[in-house]
């Protein structure tokens, strides 16, 4: 399958319109990255979605259309974004914990262990009854059968996967679940209220002036005047929350104080963003955030399912207190089935899916072998911003409140269905120095970031970042003026 194949597949799960197809351009083929999958289209799907949504939102306020090009090479290395980030021309990030791998079991079975927080690694040290270094837990490994070591981790909520193959998967009751969904949901929130949210301008006006669009008004963003609360950390969330910004959109990014984060990851995902703190264990900080919440147009969390519903952030608690609100909802494996409550990452979804087994089984080595990039993470990040984009046009026309859903599994089942290349394995590494004329400087608190800029090439809102990344909790929790 093609990239633009699949951006029309997006395009149409999503309901949009489809002559809008005209204004867009994909450019490239895979295999661009050393993979049998079929990354690149991935990338260029995903990322044009977006972009398409954002000239559309643009278009509805202002009545311009323009034009948009994605080139796969620059689509790949935003996919790649976390590994070419680069700070006072130093070294590159470390972004695993030693620990973090795949491992060999008692039944000649591997498991991918992810350990990359503190208490995940030390939960994990403490299931296994070993000592705290590679060589004592591949030793304890080597004593369990990998099903039982997997269960026994997913138990005691740390962050692990068997490697299955893709038929493996596809028998379990997660994967049955998931194969019922489709790949991403926007759907109207049933409040319970009587009188439901009528239809809401993209946006909020600013300076007094009307969202009138046009070259002097202050709505030549597609997203201008736009409030994103973005509650999520690691790749999928914030990359959803980064491509907002990107469009104009004021996006708040609230982290817990208590909550684990990868500096390189804070820094790549928080160009565009102010960053806040707000403890939800507590009673005033929750409130906090709530009217955060009825100021927002867009709340987008990857907490796992129904995790921020216990503190009064469901999306119908949220539609019932801020009418019109764009709930935009993250999660590992999906919001049904089994597994819906299992932690995981992006490297486990492949590990689960069949994904790594697959490119061992193509490239004919012995360990499992992972996609050459986070795909799937980055994947889901821009469809969580094209379902964004597409329900705030949505609210525009009919009203509402809206739900968007994603998940890195359904993203996996995605990508294993747009087919796989019998050699795509060997094509060539793309190193830093390959994408130099991608990569934009920026000063920050942080130093001087090097960084990939957007993929997308728009012909009259070219996404750009108009703040660098700050530290966790630099700003006050409250909207900017």
């Amino acid at each position: 399958m093609t990239a633009f194949s699949a951006l029309e597949h997006l395009w149409s799960l999503a309901g949009c319109d489809e002559t809008a197809l005209d204004d867009i351009r994909l450019i490239g083929d895979d295999p661009g990255l050393p993979s049998v999958y079929r990354v690149g289209a991935l990338a260029g799907a995903s990322i044009g979605a977006q972009a398409l949504a954002a000239a559309q939102c643009h278009r509805l306020r202002t009545g311009l259309r323009q034009r948009i090009e994605v080139e796969q090479r620059r689509a790949l290395a935003v996919f790649r974004s976390e590994r070419y980030l680069r700070i006072d021309d130093g070294a590159a990030p470390e972004l695993r914990d030693p620990l973090m791998g795949f491992y060999e079991t008692r039944d000649g079975r591997w498991i991918q262990l992810h350990t990359n927080f503190p208490h995940h690694r030390q939960g994990v040290v403490r299931v296994l009854g070993c000592a705290d270094d590679h060589a004592s837990v591949s030793e304890a490994i080597r004593g369990w059968d990998g099903a039982a070591l997997d269960q026994a981790l997913a138990d005691a909520g740390l962050c692990a996967a068997l490697i299955r193959s893709p038929d493996e998967w596809a028998a379990l009751p997660q994967a049955v679940a998931l194969a019922a969904l489709p790949l991403f949901e926007i759907e109207r929130i049933q409040s319970g209220h009587e009188a439901d949210a009528p239809p809401m301008p993209i946006g909020r006006t600013t300076c007094g002036m009307a969202d009138s669009g046009g070259s002097g008004s202050a709505f030549t963003r597609p997203l201008a005047g736009v409030r994103v609360l973005d509650l999520s950390r690691i790749i999928a969330g914030p990359v959803a929350g980064r491509t907002l910004a990107q469009h104009g959109a004021d996006v708040l990014l609230v982290n817990g104080p208590h909550l684990p984060n990868i500096a390189p990851l804070v820094i790549d995902n928080g160009r565009g963003k102010r960053s806040a703190v707000l403890d939800l264990r507590q009673a005033h900080e929750r409130a906090t955030l709530h009217a955060l919440a009825n100021e927002a147009d867009v709340f987008l969390q990857a907490y796992r399912p129904g995790a921020l519903a216990a503190h009064g952030f469901s999306p119908e608690a949220l539609a019932r207190t801020s009418p019109g609100i764009v709930y935009v909802s993250i999660c590992a494996y999906g919001h049904a089935g089994p597994w819906a409550q299992r932690r995981g990452f992006d490297s486990l979804v492949q590990s689960a899916s069949g994904i790594a087994w697959t490119e061992r089984a193509a490239a004919g080595g012995a360990a499992p072998k992972h996609l050459p990039c986070q795909a799937l993470d980055h994947a889901t990040g821009y469809l969580a911003a094209f379902g964004a984009m597409v329900a705030l046009m949505r609210r525009a026309v009919e009203g509402g409140s809206w739900h968007v859903r994603v998940s890195l599994a359904q993203t996996g089942r995605w990508l294993q269905s747009l087919g796989t290349i019998a050699d795509g394995w060997r094509a060539p590494d793309v190193s830093l120095d390959d994408v130099r004329d991608q990569m934009q400087t920026m000063a920050s608190p942080f130093g001087k970031v090097l960084a990939v800029g957007p993929a997308e090439s728009m012909s009259a809102t070219p996404p750009r970042f108009d703040r660098p990344p700050v530290p966790l909790g630099t700003d006050a929790a409250s909207w900017s003026s």
